[in-house]
C-alpha cells in the first residue's frame, strides 16, 4: 500500500505501521482540544495526568541542574547518579536488589516497555496481555512483530488475571506476560497472594518472562503492602523486568523519566535499542528525578487523599446513573464503569448507540466531556474516566454525563 505526499513522490509505509492504531487516549484528547479551539466548553477526562504541580524540591533540582550547565549527553542507560538513586528506590520500597548496570532510564516508562519488546520479540512470538489494559500494550507488541494474546478479565474477577486464564493463554510461542498493578484503566491492584498464584503457573513455563509495569505503585487506597512479581517470587527474578518511573507519583508526566530493572543481559539489549533511538532522556530531567527519588515524600499522602476524595465522588455519581455500574477502584486514578445498560438506547436525534465508542463520542458531542471507550482497552462495554482533575471539573463532568444519559431512550 502506498500513500502520496505530493504528485510525484510515493511513500511506501511499513506493514507494521499500517497495522497499528493510534493511541485512543491521545485521540480523544485531540478531539476535545479541537472542540475547545472551536469555542466549546469541554472537560477532558481522557488523559491520565495528575493536576498537581511537580513538588517544589524537584523543580528546584531541575533549575539547579540548568544553572550548573548539566546540559550534555549522558550515558544511554542514564546518569550513574540517577541509576544509583533507582537502585536505592527498589531496595527501600520493594526489597529488590540491583546494581546500577541492571538499570535503564528512558523517556518515560513507556519507552522501557517498548525497548524490552523490541529487544526480545521475534516475528510470531506471543505476549499475554490481560485486559482491560493500557491502550499501548497490544500496539507495542504488534510493532515489535509479535502477537498480543488478549485475555479478557472482567468485573467478575475484579479486572484481574486468574491462574486458570494464564495457564490457558500460554503456548510454546509465549515470550512475555505483561502485568500492570495498579492498573490503567481499571485501578485493579494485585495482592501478594494473587501474584504468588500466577507465579505458580509461570514456574511450569520457563520460557515466559514477566514484564511488571508498576508506574502507579504509590497511588493506592488500601493498607495492604504493595506487591511486585520479582519480590513475591524471587526465584523468577531472573526472568522479570520491573518498570516504574516518576510521572504519576511525583506529578512529573512532562519530564519524561521512567526506569526499569532486570537481568543484566536484558538491560544490555534494551540499551542497544535505546542507543539507536533516543540515546537518553533529558539530562535536566534526570537530575530532577534524583531529587524526586531521594527527597521527601511528604506531598504524597496529600496527593493520594485528593485522589481518594475524587474517586469516591466520581464513583458515587456514576452509580446513580441508570445503565451504569462502577466498582470502587483500589488504585491508580481511573474509574472504569460498565455501560452495557446504556447500549441499545437512542439519543434525542434518534441515533442508536450500540458501542462504547459511540457512547464516548456522544458524551463528547452532547455533554462536552472527553472519556475513553473501554474497547480501546480491549474490554468493550465500559468506559474510562480519569479523576486526575480538579474537584470542580469532575463534579461538573459527572453532572453533564448524568444529564446526557438521562436524554437517552
Amino acid at each position: 500500500m502506498t500513500t502520496t505526499t505530493d504528485k510525484t513522490t510515493p511513500l511506501f509505509l511499513a506493514d507494521r505501521v499500517l497495522g497499528a492504531k493510534p493511541s485512543a487516549t491521545k485521540e480523544m484528547t485531540r478531539l476535545a482540544n479541537q472542540l475547545k479551539r472551536e469555542g466549546r466548553s469541554v472537560i477532558t477526562l481522557s488523559q491520565g495526568e495528575p493536576d498537581f504541580p511537580t513538588p517544589e524540591h524537584v523543580r528546584e533540582a531541575g533549575k539547579a541542574a540548568i544553572d550548573r550547565n548539566e546540559s550534555r549527553y549522558t550515558d544511554v542507560a542514564g546518569t550513574f547518579a540517577l541509576r544509583e538513586a533507582v537502585v536505592r528506590k527498589f531496595e527501600r520500597d520493594n526489597g529488590l536488589h540491583f546494581t546500577p548496570e541492571q538499570i535503564q532510564v528512558g523517556c518515560g516508562a513507556k519507552q522501557l516497555l517498548y525497548n524490552a519488546l523490541q529487544a526480545t520479540v521475534n516475528a510470531g512470538d506471543e505476549v499475554v496481555v490481560p485486559t482491560p489494559a493500557w491502550v499501548s500494550y497490544p500496539e507495542m507488541v504488534l510493532l515489535a512483530g509479535g502477537k498480543p494474546v488478549i485475555v479478557r478479565c472482567g468485573a467478575s474477577t475484579a479486572f484481574k488475571l486468574t491462574p486458570e486464564q494464564l495457564e490457558a493463554a500460554i503456548t510454546p510461542r509465549t515470550k512475555w506476560l505483561m502485568l500492570n498493578s495498579p492498573s490503567n484503566p481499571s485501578g485493579a491492584v494485585y495482592s501478594h497472594a494473587e501474584l504468588a498464584a500466577l507465579a505458580e503457573v509461570l514456574r511450569r513455563h520457563p520460557q515466559v518472562w514477566i514484564m511488571a509495569d508498576d508506574i502507579y505503585e504509590k497511588i493506592r487506597y488500601e493498607d495492604a503492602a504493595f506487591a511486585t512479581p520479582a519480590a513475591v517470587a524471587p526465584d523468577l527474578a531472573s526472568r522479570t523486568l520491573t518498570i516504574n518511573g516518576v510521572s504519576k507519583s511525583y506529578a512529573m508526566t512532562g519530564w519524561r523519566v521512567g526506569f526499569g530493572a532486570g537481568p543484566l543481559e536484558l538491560i544490555k539489549a534494551m540499551n542497544l535499542v535505546q542507543s539507536q533511538s533516543t540515546s537518553h532522556t533529558s539530562s535536566i530531567s534526570q537530575a530532577a528525578s534524583i531529587a524526586a527519588l531521594d527527597g521527601p515524600m511528604d506531598f504524597l499522602p496529600r496527593f493520594v487523599e485528593a485522589f481518594r476524595r475524587r474517586r469516591d465522588m466520581v464513583v458515587g455519581k456514576l452509580n446513580t446513573i441508570d445503565g451504569v455500574t462502577c466498582d470502587l477502584p483500589p488504585g491508580a486514578f481511573y474509574a472504569f464503569p460498565g455501560c452495557q445498560g446504556l447500549l441499545g438506547r437512542r439519543d434525542a436525534a434518534n441515533n442508536l448507540i450500540t458501542t462504547d465508542g459511540e457512547l464516548a463520542l456522544y458524551f463528547l458531542r452532547e455533554a462536552g466531556v472527553a472519556i475513553v471507550p473501554g474497547s480501546a482497552f480491549e474490554l468493550p462495554g465500559h468506559f474510562r474516566v480519569s479523576y486526575a482533575a480538579s474537584d470542580e471539573d469532575l463534579a461538573e463532568a459527572m453532572d453533564r454525563i448524568a444529564a446526557a444519559c438521562a436524554q437517552l431512550r
